[in-house]
């Protein structure tokens, strides 16, 4: 199959290293575009916050996002799987007064019972059961989530099958679970915006950034089908995946 020079060049440019959880490589230059929710998880943060006295982030990466919620109540901790990015999160915040732990399960998490009168998640798996045990009675919880469902257009291109075991993660499946363990649902919404590529080395550097999309996702792997979407968007302009995405905010009772 020949290819022609650009479409070569953009697979070479998408080796740019993918560092903490930062796109700002791809989104900075407009290369991708995600079309906006109908909330705003930040805003939606920060109101929480400012009534909170102690706060845990799930999930927090390399703690970019969370530094733009300051100020921060007096005590806040933060959780992390990956390690690289705890190395990463500790620098950015343990300056700002962020307790930055470790944690291997998102389902055993070493705090004790009724610590948090907040905990934020976005995008990080979570158990019910044990985010009811380390928050407050009246703590309130605040994540929004991927659904099962997201970009799998992306698989179907590619011809990869979605990952069945998240198929059916999705606003109904959270809701079900937090009110088993004793959660009143404040607010909910479920959304699918568009989500925007203009050219397959973004779509690349993507795809290897988020790993569990396409598991052992390798270019030359996928060369023909990365080829067959180039030539989509040198004829569009760009091409779009349908994201899935939803949001609860549920008290603790």
């Amino acid at each position: 199959m020949i290819m022609d020079h650009s479409f070569r060049a953009f697979i070479k440019q998408a080796d740019e290293p993918f560092v903490g959880w930062d796109f700002s490589y791809i989104t900075d230059s407009g290369r991708m575009r995600s079309e906006p929710l109908p909330w705003s998880y930040g805003s939606m943060a920060i109101r929480a916050i400012q009534q909170a006295s102690s706060m845990l982030d799930m999930g927090t990466g390399g703690g970019e996002f969370l530094e733009s919620l300051r100020p921060f109540p007096p005590s806040v901790y933060a959780t992390e799987s990956y390690l690289p990015n705890v190395t990463i999160a500790k620098a950015r915040l343990t300056p700002l007064g962020v307790k930055v732990v470790q944690i291997e399960e998102d389902n055993r998490l070493p705090f004790q019972t009724g610590q948090f009168d907040l905990i934020l998640n976005q995008h990080e798996s979570f158990s019910a059961k044990e985010v009811r045990r380390i928050l407050k009675n009246d703590g309130m919880f605040l994540t929004q989530q991927v659904g099962g469902l997201d970009c799998k257009g992306i698989n179907e291109m590619l011809g990869v099958s979605i990952n069945h075991e998240y198929a059916d993660w999705s606003l109904k499946a959270a809701l079900k679970e937090l009110k088993t363990y004793n959660f009143e649902v404040i607010k909910a919404c479920e959304d699918y915006p568009a989500q925007r590529f203009y050219d397959v080395g973004a779509l690349v550097y993507y795809l290897k950034a988020i790993p569990w999309q396409v598991p052992n996702f390798d270019v030359e792997a996928f060369l023909p089908s990365l080829y067959k979407i180039h030539q989509k968007i040198e004829q569009k302009g760009y091409i779009d995946f349908t994201q899935h995405r939803f949001m609860v905010l549920a008290k603790a009772k």
